[in-house]
């Protein structure tokens, strides 16, 4: 089986990280969303993957490279513009040959893993099998509609009336039967190649298309609220182990992990929590549910419930709670009497009234 995972897109509800890096580079639990993904197909047995990619391409290689450090062979495809799921299998055909293949879209999180899935889809070799999970309102998800068996019998996008609460999630399997439905589709409204008319195609066809509920967390990080909630739910799942430097003045309590290279100095770490390599923390309050990136500088500061990027440096500081703060920010008490603030476009700030 081969991989192909979707790392292209704008994530528009990101910015302004999506200004400088893709959605799917964003750092939950300290490691970026598209390794999460690397790491769940390497569970299955996959070694050769594509990464469809967009016009943060270089960026998305610097990460990533060739695969090996993964334990994967990674190709690259470049995607010219977002036209749609079914146009990425399209441009991906002559990688995947004849074999079968999952699809991954690499801003998903599934912290259980794909393991179970994989194995009924090699086990029973349907043309297609999809994930779903329940969701709040199906309505702005495609939904499968299913018989007592898990055979899917139609699939319906963003439905007015929904015939059940099991969303369509962003890992599917696939046999090559696939690339004659993406042949045979045109594009939607919006102009893609949508998916779900492809495996729509296919159930007409009376090819076998089924669908497992997957019962583990799942996210699609989408907004802030969902990098928050992923990294709180990762970090949760830790292996504690202090590699780097706490000296004698410092009470570490839970599940913590300080990285090698990283040096805290006369403060209190509370897990689940991790301390990036090569950070210096002193005289400060980290954690509980917060990842510190590496090279940060932390001085007098109080920060829980956060992601904090790359070079990032606070100071003086304290009360910090579900923020996500840029890489090589900046944050610091002012001399003036009032607030200032130097932010860019789309950012959100929230101060005490």
């Amino acid at each position: 089986m081969k991989a192909l995972i979707l790392s292209g897109g704008m994530g528009t509800r990101l910015r302004p990280f999506t200004y400088s890096m893709p959605k799917q580079l964003v750092p939950v639990a300290n490691k970026p969303i598209l390794v999460h993904c690397l790491e769940n197909v390497r569970a299955i047995g996959v070694e050769e993957v594509a990464v469809v990619v967009g016009d943060r391409a270089d960026e998305v290689r610097a990460v990533v490279g060739d695969g090996s450090a993964f334990g994967l062979d990674v190709t690259y495809l470049q995607q010219e513009a977002p036209l749609g799921l079914a146009h990425c299998v399209s441009i991906a055909e002559e990688f995947l040959g004849d074999e079968d293949f999952v699809m991954y879209l690499g801003d998903n999180i599934l912290a259980e893993g794909i393991a179970e899935s994989a194995r009924a889809f090699r086990d029973e070799r349907s043309a297609a099998r999809l994930l779903l999970t329940k969701v709040a309102d199906p309505r702005a998800y495609g939904v499968a509609e299913t018989d007592a068996t898990g055979r899917v019998h139609a699939l319906v996008e963003k439905p007015e009336r929904p015939r059940s609460d099991l969303a369509v999630i962003g890992v599917y399997f696939f046999t090559a039967a696939v690339h004659d439905a993406v042949r045979a589709i045109e594009p939607s409204a919006r102009g893609e190649l949508e998916i779900t008319d492809a495996i729509q195609y296919l159930v007409e066809r009376g090819d076998r298309v089924v669908a497992d509920e997957y019962t583990g967390y799942w996210k699609d990080t989408g907004s802030p609220d969902d990098l928050l909630d992923c990294n709180r739910v990762l970090l949760g799942r830790l292996h504690p182990g202090v590699h780097g430097e706490v000296d004698a003045a410092s009470t570490v309590e839970g599940t913590v992990v300080v990285e090698a290279g990283a040096v805290v100095e006369r403060s209190r770490l509370v897990g689940p929590l991790v301390v990036g390599a090569g950070s210096v923390v002193r005289g400060s309050e980290l954690g509980p549910y917060t990842a510190l990136g590496r090279d940060c500088v932390l001085e007098d500061a109080g920060i829980r419930d956060s992601i904090v990027l790359d070079g990032v440096s606070i100071q003086g500081v304290r009360g910090l709670s579900g923020s996500l703060i840029g890489r090589s920010a900046a944050v610091r008490t002012g001399e003036a009497a009032g607030r200032r603030l130097i932010i860019g476009d789309h950012t959100q700030a929230e101060v005490a009234a």
